[in-house]
């Protein structure tokens, strides 16, 4: 076999190789853990600070990015004010739709995004605890780096996590997989031994 056509096989053999172990790799998520993410945004309750992207389909002028208010409202126009706090963006879209249905359009078609959500805290054992920006499929183990790392006392195995729509902590099991949703207050505690 000619020289060049060996050395491009072994090379060729080795891309192959590689490419199947970065795409199986943990860190890449496969599917059960990327709709694990996705769903914990979907059940979240809009609340005061977040801002959307509304989508009226056909209607440029009434499309554009919303901010939730202190009342938990939006303005939009045609419709004025909409109480949309501790709705879902699900049910804010269908809100819409029945409020612009009501009048003003035949068949409106409307899509609610989470552009921005509230932010998150970080307290306890971590180098930089406090408030940090949510972005959109944050990990508790990105929000730890974000903060700066643990501190040599963390416990790394279980966290307390306090949503924005309980008053209560949980305790929770430390994975690669465990999501943040907009507005939690994360606590690493201290170690024990």
């Amino acid at each position: 076999m000619n020289p060049f056509k060996k050395a491009a096989l072994v090379i060729f053999s080795i891309g192959a190789a590689v490419l199947a172990a970065c795409t199986s790799a943990p860190g890449m998520g496969n599917a059960s853990e990327l709709q694990t993410t996705g769903s914990s945004i979907s059940g979240y309750k809009l609340g005061t600070g977040d801002e959307l992207k509304v989508t009226v389909f056909g209607e440029p002028d009434l499309s554009g990015p919303f901010a939730v208010d202190g009342q938990g409202t939006i303005t939009m126009s045609l419709i004025g004010q909409v109480e949309i706090v501790n709705l879902t963006v699900t049910e804010t879209s269908r809100l819409l739709e029945a409020r612009l249905k009501d009048g003003w359009l035949r068949d409106p078609k409307v899509t609610v995004e989470l552009v921005k959500g509230r932010p998150y805290y970080i307290l306890g054992e971590v180098n930089k605890p406090g408030e940090y920006p949510f972005i959109s499929g944050l990990t508790v183990m990105n929000a730890i780096a974000s903060a700066g790392d643990f501190t040599y006392r963390a416990d790394k195995v279980r966290i307390l996590i306090k949503s924005a729509d309980s008053p209560n902590e949980r305790e929770v099991e430390l994975t690669p997989t465990t999501v943040v949703r907009p507005g939690d207050t994360i606590r690493v505690r201290e170690r024990f031994f």
